[in-house]
């Protein structure tokens, strides 16, 4: 049986080892977006394990199978799953090929951009039998972003998002956060970099000149030395306020205008 059993045509999503039954019943989530976007949809009841990196109270009792590129092969076999769910990435692709050998279903979904967002909500909703819900969901979101880029902005704010100080990572083109600035009539200061998240020097960084950055980062260490570079001692600094803003997942439609208050 080849690994690969099919590649759906119109999406990214990517299925792996035999079919699961729809609705999966018994479902392992290794990312916290796509856990989340499970809890959206009502499928609770189908998840029997997750990652060490979902920390929604409603799974909190259930079995950790690993993070997002070290997945535990062993702990999910014995779990039984009718579907594993990833995020799809290079590092976690022999682990993922190893499930689909071992006869277990596998769906690798993108996670960044806004456009993933939606096509994991479409194809989980189909997987665990809620087309419904995952219609409803993405029309949210799509509502909240069309109302975001109704409203006028007089002059754009360049804002840098950074998701990590040491070393500097930064949403660049492609991400969607970028995606989301743009929403909010913002400018992102990291547009013309070369990958979606990007290592910025400390050079590079006071060279931007941004006129607000998002501290969006897990670990603070390395933002003094940031915050102290002359251009960026002129900015306005503020914190992330919802941590919907760092998982691409259905809560994105509510976080979104709380992002747009601070770059407006």
């Amino acid at each position: 049986m080849s690994v690969l059993l099919v590649i759906l045509a119109a999406s990214p999503a990517q299925w792996l080892g035999p079919p699961p039954p729809v609705p999966a019943k018994r479902v392992i989530s290794l990312a916290p977006s796509l856990t989340e976007t499970v809890l959206a949809l009502g499928g609770r009841d189908a998840l029997i394990g997750v990652s060490r990196f979902c920390d929604f109270p409603e799974v909190a009792k259930l079995p950790k199978a690993g993070g997002f590129n070290d997945l535990s092969v062993e702990t999910i076999i014995a779990l039984k799953p009718q579907l594993v769910v990833v995020a799809k990435s290079p590092g976690n692709q022999k682990a993922v090929e190893t499930l689909a050998r071992l006869g277990i279903s596998v769906l690798a979904l993108p996670l960044t951009t806004v456009d993933d967002v939606a096509t994991a909500m479409t194809e989980l909703g189909r997987v665990l039998g809620r087309d419904a819900q995952a219609k409803t969901l993405v029309g949210e979101l799509a509502a909240a972003r069309l109302k975001e880029r109704n409203v006028t902005v007089a002059k754009p704010k360049l804002v840098l998002f950074v998701v990590g100080f040491a070393p500097l990572v930064v949403a660049g083109p492609g991400s969607f956060a970028h995606e989301l600035l743009e929403d909010c009539g913002a400018k992102n200061a990291a547009e013309k970099a070369p990958t979606a998240y990007p290592t910025f020097s400390l050079e590079k960084a006071v060279m931007l000149a941004p006129d607000v950055v998002i501290d969006a980062a897990d670990v603070k260490e390395g933002r003094d030395a940031v915050e102290k570079l002359g251009a960026m001692k002129k900015a306005k600094w503020v914190t992330v306020p919802t941590k919907a803003l760092l998982h691409p997942g259905p809560a994105l439609a509510k976080a979104l205008p709380s992002l747009c208050e601070l770059v407006r």
